[in-house]
């Protein structure tokens, strides 16, 4: 062997040896879970405009409401998704809420409905989850509908978010 082909040699296995072991964190992360056990998740956060409750089947027709009265606005501010649609039906919301229920009481990630304060409308909603990005211990998102958008909600609801989460939730890092 050359010294050419012994440098080589050597930098692959060091190369080999690196990939295995971002993989080996990666998969250890992967069951790492997303808040911890004796963390109280909270149920409802009220500002002095809306609440943030989690989202369920009890809230199903809330949420189908306003996210069909919003679609346009919706795919925008989701970079042109096909989310949400015209052909959605009851039954296809039902079995959504349902989803994000179990994945809430699972704690793998935590979707929140923006209600008006008495409760009876749905304005939006905040999904927290864990984020794929390095650096990021949690990923939120949002969206309100067209009709609050344009009240303003949008930048209010972001703001009582972060400061929720700096005060109530254990992540250090969200990315927004």
């Amino acid at each position: 062997m050359t010294a050419g082909q012994i440098i080589h040699e050597v930098f692959m296995r060091i190369f080999a040896i690196g990939l295995l072991t971002l993989a080996a964190m990666a998969q250890e992360a992967a069951k790492a879970p997303f808040v911890a056990a004796d963390f109280a998740v909270p149920q409802v956060y009220k500002t002095a405009t809306f609440q943030l409750v989690p989202l369920g089947p009890a809230l199903a027709k809330h949420d189908f409401d306003a996210y069909m009265s919003s679609i346009d606005h919706l795919r925008s501010t989701f970079g042109g998704g096909k989310w949400p649609h015209a052909g959605i039906t009851m039954d296809d919301a039902m079995k959504d809420v349902e989803g994000e229920k179990a994945r809430f009481d699972a704690r793998k990630s935590f979707t929140y409905a923006v209600l008006s304060l008495d409760g009876t409308k749905e304005l939006g909603c905040v999904y927290i989850r864990p984020s794929r990005k390095p650096g990021f211990d949690a990923k939120v998102a949002m969206w309100v509908t067209k009709a609050e958008f344009d009240r303003g909600l949008q930048p209010k609801l972001l703001a009582e978010t972060k400061a929720w989460l700096a005060k109530a939730w254990p992540f250090k890092n969200p990315e927004f």
